[in-house]
């Protein structure tokens, strides 16, 4: 990526008509550069529609990503529930793929009391057969698994920036509210959000940093973590000095508003971020 696109978990609020197509049009109207395709009740987007959102985005000048499916576990004690969680991910990639989208991201699985490497080495194995499908298709789609909101959730940034260095096609993707709440108030200042970007480089090199699939949003949590999202400026996330961090490590990719209202925290964002 040639710089930090500032985008939409989904379509617009403000768009009429609700429609995926329009929502890309509309993304571009309102001076924000990525939309993310929310699959997380189910992929909603058919083969035969897909060519005509990655024309509108196209023409439109907007960077889509894709969230699979919430449903997935690829540490089940069920291998039923493991297999119905690959089929999720590969068909959301497909999907995200044939719309021209760049990256698909996901929560991984849960660690189910279970011993933490046990838990590293399944879902590797599990990502590594998704990778490998992929490919095979020749479908490059950047696989991300993302940094979780809770203890009981796999994906701290250690776990899921090894995964990155050891399978191909997989990186990232960093939701900073996630850090936030799973830590129950930690990773909220300037020097925290470095240490993130500086985990990153020193694992990924420039690349993590220059190929970044991101989500910002405000965030209630308690001591389980992450509770719900909120609209950044009724959060105590100090967006501002994530920003900064962002720009003073020159990261560039996507950055992805799951705010309650999403384009105006995106917006916001934007504002912020060029004033800097």
């Amino acid at each position: 990526m040639k710089e930090l696109l500032f985008g939409t978990a989904g379509i617009p609020l403000s768009s009429n008509p609700r429609t995926t197509v329009d929502g890309v049009k509309h993304v571009r109207k309102l001076g924000l550069g990525a939309m993310e395709l929310e699959f997380v009740r189910s992929v909603n987007i058919t083969k035969d529609r897909a060519p005509e959102v990655k024309k509108a985005a196209e023409e439109s000048n907007v960077v889509l990503t894709c969230h699979a499916p919430y449903f997935i576990n690829l540490n089940s004690l069920e291998k039923a529930k493991i297999k119905a969680s690959i089929v999720r991910i590969l068909n959301s990639a497909r999907i995200a793929n044939l719309c021209g989208g760049y990256s698909v991201c996901f929560h991984s699985g849960f660690y189910m009391g279970m011993d933490a490497k046990k838990v590293y080495d399944t879902i590797k194995n599990n990502l590594k057969e998704i990778v490998s499908t992929l490919k095979k298709e020749n479908n490059n789609i950047w696989v991300r698994p993302e940094t979780t909101g809770k203890e009981t959730q796999f994906g701290n940034v250690d776990e899921i920036l090894q995964l990155s260095q050891e399978l191909d096609n997989v990186m990232p993707c960093v939701d900073f509210a996630h850090f936030h709440a799973r830590t129950n108030g930690k990773y909220n200042t300037y020097k925290e959000f470095a240490s993130i970007l500086e985990a990153i480089e020193k694992k990924l090199g420039r690349k993590g940093l220059e190929n970044m699939h991101m989500h910002i949003t405000g965030i209630a949590y308690g001591p389980k973590g992450e509770k719900n999202h909120l609209i950044l400026k009724e959060s105590d996330l100090k967006y501002e000095e994530l920003l900064k961090a962002l720009k003073d490590f020159k990261v560039k990719g996507v950055a992805i508003s799951e705010s309650p209202n999403i384009e105006g925290d995106a917006l916001l964002m934007q504002k912020v971020y060029e004033k800097l």
